[in-house]
Order: structure tokens, then C-alpha cells, then sequence
């Protein structure tokens, strides 16, 4: 099968279009053929080897964690899914391949195409594990730093129809954007403090870092100098300022995943596909992803 490959931790050049042995499926998996992969900001943390502690990777490897596809080998002991079923979920084998593995996955509603299908277990399962992390409550606000992102995205969807008033922070770029979802946008950077004050004179009772760009010390004079309710998923100074770093660990996040699709598949749901890259420029696809500037998500097509 083709996939992507890297024999060793550096830039996107590392990255190459090779013949690989398909994988099988074992105890416990399905093997997909992969429709749509999804790119995230952590293959690229990857392929860099920065995620080691918590991604611990052996070389070589095929990136991608997450996808859409069609299940065409079902392993023993798997119950709910049979060969020709349309899934979406997380792979153990690398998504940027014809075939991959998979433990975790969910049904893929017909409405939903395979690439807005992709673009959603990651960001869908981050957002809904730190809204749930800080308790958000009706009635209550939340400010969310990098919310034009794909995870920003859906954690203020999520929140905005749970009653949640969202302060969005992105580039001014994307503050039309935020209030087509619901969030008031304020733009990041020198005097974030007091821009926020004025959109939520009310306060703010928890904070969800989504775009790790250094701005932890002004969400803890934000929360009134208490590291409380406040969760990064991205700022690696987290521990330096008390903060705490989640990293993943839904458990069971399938169930969750189904109800994300359904409610994509009614529109209530969006996270936007900016560009679909086929496979052999997957190295692009993750050059763009490293610029920290795409609003909405990047797809690989096998």
C-alpha cells in the first residue's frame, strides 16, 4: 500500500510517499481503507519528536491520527461494526495510508462526506474533554484563546449550545468568523487584559487554551490570580505557571465521537475543511499546519 513515512524527527522534508506492508487487523481492531485522514498540530509535534513523553513514537512511522474510511477487515472480539461500514475515529497505525487500524471509532452518518468526517474526532474529543474538564455551566463565561482554530471551533459551538457566554480570542481575521459561531471575538496580544474586561465586565470563570501562544499569565490575572479553571492544551509552559496541561484520555470517547457526527451530519456541528491535499503532498499539508494560521482543518486523501 502507499503511505506516508518518516525514518527519522526533523522538518517536513522527512516526510515521503513510500510502498508499505498493509497492516491487518488484530484482536480488538478493524482495518479502514482510508478515505479522508485529518491534520493536526500534533503530527507535526510528532514528526519533530517534541511529543515523545506523551506520543512516545519507535521510527519508522506514518503520521496521522485521525480518519475517515471504509472498514474492510474486522478483528476477533470486535462486536458493532462489520466489513463495508462507514466509520470515523482514531487510528494506532498512522492515517496518512491507504490502510490503517483502528480501536476507537464511531459510525459516519451519510450526510457527512468523508473529509468533514475526518476533520472531526480530534478537535471534537479535545473540546468536549476541557469543556468537561472546567465544568462549564450554563450562564457562565468562558474565554478561549485560539477559538478560529479547528478545536477552538467546535469547544465554542459545544459551549455557545450549552449556554455558555464564549470570549473567543483570535486574529482580527477571523473575528467575523467567531460571531458566526456564537463567541465574541477579541484579538490576541498586547492589552488582552483589558480588551477582555470590556467584553466580559461580568469576569471570566474558566479559561480553555487552545493556542498555546503565551498568554497564561494574562488569563491568571483574568481569573483574578488563581490558576483555577484554567486548562492548556498547547502551551508547554504550562507547569512553570501552575497550569494544568491536558493531553488527552477521554475514556470511551467513541460514544461521544457518534453524537459529534450526528449533530455535523444536521449542521449544528462545523468544523471547516480548508483544503484537501492528496497524499503525496502531505509534507505541504503539514508545513501549512506549522504556520499556526489555518481556520478550520487540513485534510490527506490516499
Amino acid at each position: 500500500m502507499e503511505a506516508i513515512v518518516f525514518e527519522q524527527f526533523g522538518g517536513p522534508e522527512v516526510l515521503r510517499l513510500t510502498e508499505a506492508e498493509e497492516p491487518h487487523a488484530g484482536p480488538g481492531q478493524v482495518r479502514v481503507r482510508i478515505k479522508a485522514a485529518g491534520v493536526n498540530p500534533a503530527d507535526y509535534k510528532i514528526r519533530y519528536g517534541w511529543m515523545q513523553e506523551v506520543f512516545p513514537m519507535s521510527l519508522p512511522a506514518t503520521p496521522g491520527l485521525e480518519f475517515s474510511g471504509i472498514v474492510d477487515e474486522v478483528g476477533e472480539g470486535v462486536t458493532g461494526a462489520a466489513v463495508g461500514d462507514e466509520v470515523l475515529g482514531w487510528t494506532v497505525t498512522g492515517a496518512y495510508a491507504q490502510y490503517a487500524l483502528a480501536e476507537s471509532f464511531a459510525p459516519k452518518p451519510a450526510e457527512l462526506d468523508w473529509a468533514a468526517a475526518a476533520a472531526l474526532p480530534v478537535a471534537t474529543e479535545t473540546a468536549q474533554r476541557v469543556l468537561d474538564l472546567l465544568g462549564v455551566q450554563a450562564g457562565e463565561t468562558l474565554l478561549l484563546h485560539g477559538a478560529a482554530g479547528a478545536v477552538g471551533a467546535a469547544a465554542t459551538q459545544l459551549a455557545v449550545a450549552a449556554g455558555v457566554t464564549v470570549i473567543g480570542t483570535a486574529s482580527t481575521a477571523g473575528h467575523d468568523y467567531l460571531r458566526e459561531l456564537g463567541a465574541t471575538p477579541v484579538a490576541y496580544g498586547d492589552g488582552l487584559v483589558a480588551r477582555v474586561r470590556e467584553a466580559a465586565p461580568q469576569g471570566v470563570d474558566a479559561v480553555f487554551d487552545a493556542a498555546g501562544k503565551g498568554a497564561l499569565p494574562d488569563s491568571i490575572e483574568l481569573r483574578g490570580g488563581t490558576t483555577d479553571r484554567i486548562i492548556t492544551i498547547a502551551d508547554p509552559e504550562a507547569a512553570a505557571h501552575g497550569v494544568t496541561f491536558s493531553g488527552g484520555g477521554t475514556e470511551a470517547p467513541e460514544t461521544a465521537l457518534a453524537e459529534h457526527a450526528r449533530l455535523a451530519a444536521n449542521g449544528r456541528l462545523r468544523i471547516p475543511v480548508v483544503e484537501v491535499f492528496p497524499l503525496q503532498e502531505a509534507a505541504k499539508a503539514q508545513a501549512l499546519s506549522e504556520t499556526g494560521h489555518v481556520r478550520g482543518k487540513l485534510v490527506v486523501t490516499p
